[in-house]
C-alpha cells in the first residue's frame, strides 16, 4: 500500500479565514467499497483571521480511479470540483429550502432545480455575491428580474 501526498500545502484565503488543506492518498484493495482503488485523507486547518481560532477537520474519501489515472494532485482537483457542486447545492438548499420541497413527481423537481440554477446564475452574472440578499432585492422590484436576464 503506497502513500503519496499532493504537492505541499497551499494556503487559501477567503470568507475571513485562511485554510490549509493536506491531502494523503493511498492505493487500496479489498475495501468494503466495491471498486475502490484509492483512499484519501484530507486535513483542513482553518484560522479565523478575526478571532485567531484554529479548527481542524479530517475528511475521508475513496475513488475508483487508480493512481495512474489520478495522482494526488489530480485527486485534489477532483475533490475541489466536487466542493464547488456542494456549494451550489448549499445555496439551493439554504436559500430556496430545496431539501424541504414537496415536489416529488414527474419533471417538477428537475424543472424547479433548473429555475433555481437560472436564478443563481443570473444573479452571479449581475455581480451579486450574496444570493439570498440578491433575491430579496430583486423581489422588491419585478423589473430587476428582466434586467438580470438581459431582457430590457
Amino acid at each position: 500500500m503506497a502513500t503519496d501526498s499532493a504537492p505541499g500545502p497551499h494556503p487559501h484565503d477567503g470568507h475571513g479565514r485562511c485554510e490549509i488543506r493536506r491531502l494523503k492518498v493511498c492505493t487500496v484493495n479489498n475495501l468494503l467499497f466495491p471498486g475502490a482503488r484509492q483512499a484519501v485523507q484530507i486535513v483542513r486547518r482553518r484560522v479565523n483571521r478575526t478571532t485567531g481560532k484554529i479548527s481542524l477537520k479530517t475528511i475521508y474519501a475513496v475513488t475508483s480511479l487508480a493512481a495512474e489515472q489520478a495522482p494526488p494532485a489530480r485527486v485534489a482537483q477532483l475533490i475541489r470540483g466536487h466542493w464547488t457542486v456542494e456549494a451550489l447545492h448549499h445555496i439551493r438548499d439554504v436559500t430556496f429550502a430545496e431539501d424541504a420541497s414537496q415536489l416529488r413527481t414527474g419533471n417538477a423537481p428537475q424543472a424547479m432545480a433548473t429555475y433555481r440554477n437560472l436564478a443563481i446564475g443570473a444573479l452571479r452574472l449581475a455581480g451579486v455575491r450574496n444570493i439570498a440578499a440578491g433575491l430579496r432585492r430583486t423581489a422588491r422590484d419585478q423589473t430587476r428580474t428582466l434586467t438580470h436576464l438581459g431582457l430590457t
